[in-house]
């Protein structure tokens, strides 16, 4: 019942174990990019070094991101469209999850990611560069041909109504929010600041996500939000892993135990009071169920019932208990509550 009152509020969740998983949650660990935020990356900036050109510097990283689900890979092959660029098709890419990606781009040797994941590819001691960015800025570096070619800004904003979410889950009994992500921390603590987030984990790559969604359990139970492929394996590892199916990588939402497949994170409030109720509703028919069957019980074996009316007696004590666990498909608050934010 729960498991399709759900569905009618684009929540897929994969299961009774699931929904039962979800009522206990206590700690929750949170992607930044795609999450967090829009994941509508917008690209504010592109510099390049004093012998690059700027519009080749972008084709080049954007041919190679068409290789790359990754949301911010995505962001600059659309904005390299949008400027007119002609992409190559890229060969022989090598995609690290949550760093970058590298292969040859018209025979020229292109790096795109993280700016250790791209120093990483250049020869030993041959580059310094340590960037300055803006509160919430993310950067990409670029890679060509051994060099250090240039950069590529991009600026993400918060989803509306973060904060509120968050106060919503702590009323729902979520007594810890950690920020987990590959970016570096003064990214993430300026996106954290003033949401009330317990701790920033930054620069992780996805075997350091697994082991903060592993160490948070000491916490009790742990709720894990992702979108993109290096996601997957935290949302594997926590009691419940939540993917943003909407645009989020399909590896992510197969990882998941729960999908939400609208673009929309606060249905993770209603997902968990539906959870919460479901369980309550659950535990309700068992014990009263036990509870007049035991009555009954003792009425028969003291003569009060006879064989006919016992048997009965428990037939409607169980269509009692069904009818019950149907409560679970009724619309309430939350319900209406999620039609009034897709209209608005």
């Amino acid at each position: 019942s729960g498991l399709s009152r759900a569905a009618r509020n684009g929540i897929l969740i994969k299961g009774g174990e699931a929904i039962e998983a979800l009522a206990r949650i206590n700690s929750l660990v949170l992607d930044k990019t795609g999450t967090l935020t829009d994941g509508r990356a917008k690209v504010v900036a592109v510099n390049v070094s004093a012998d690059a050109d700027a519009a080749e510097v972008l084709r080049l990283a954007a041919s190679l991101d068409q290789a790359s689900k990754h949301i911010i890979a995505q962001t600059i092959v659309v904005e390299a469209q949008n400027r007119g660029l002609r992409l190559a098709i890229p060969s022989g890419v090598v995609e690290t999850p949550g760093e970058g990606v590298d292969g040859l781009v018209e025979g020229r040797s292109v790096a795109v990611g993280g700016l250790h994941f791209v120093m990483s590819k250049l020869p030993q001691g041959r580059e310094t560069y340590k960037p300055e960015k803006a509160a919430g800025e993310v950067i990409v570096a670029i890679a060509i041909d051994g060099r250090l070619a240039g950069e590529i800004r991009l600026a993400d904003e918060l989803r509306s109504g973060t904060q509120t979410l968050l106060q919503q889950l702590r009323v729902l009994g979520v007594q810890r929010i950690v920020l987990a992500t590959g970016d570096r921390s003064e990214v993430a603590e300026a996106v954290a600041a003033g949401l009330g987030i317990d701790a920033v984990r930054a620069g992780l790559t996805p075997d350091q996500k697994v082991l903060v969604v592993l160490s948070e359990r000491k916490h009790g139970s742990v709720m894990m939000i992702g979108d993109g492929v290096n996601d997957a394996p935290a949302l594997a590892a926590a009691d419940v892993g939540v993917a943003m199916g909407a645009r989020g990588a399909a590896a992510s939402a197969e990882a998941a135990d729960v999908v939400i497949l609208v673009d929309h994170l606060d249905r993770i409030v209603p997902a968990m009071e539906i959870a919460r109720r479901s369980r309550f509703i659950a535990l309700q028919g068992i014990f009263t169920g036990m509870g007049l069957s035991l009555v009954g019980m003792m009425a028969a074996a003291f003569g009060y019932l006879t064989p006919v009316q016992g048997a009965l007696i428990q037939e409607v004590i169980d269509i009692a208990v069904i009818l019950n666990a149907l409560r679970a498909l009724g619309d309430g608050k939350n319900h209406h509550a999620c039609e009034m934010r897709d209209e608005a």
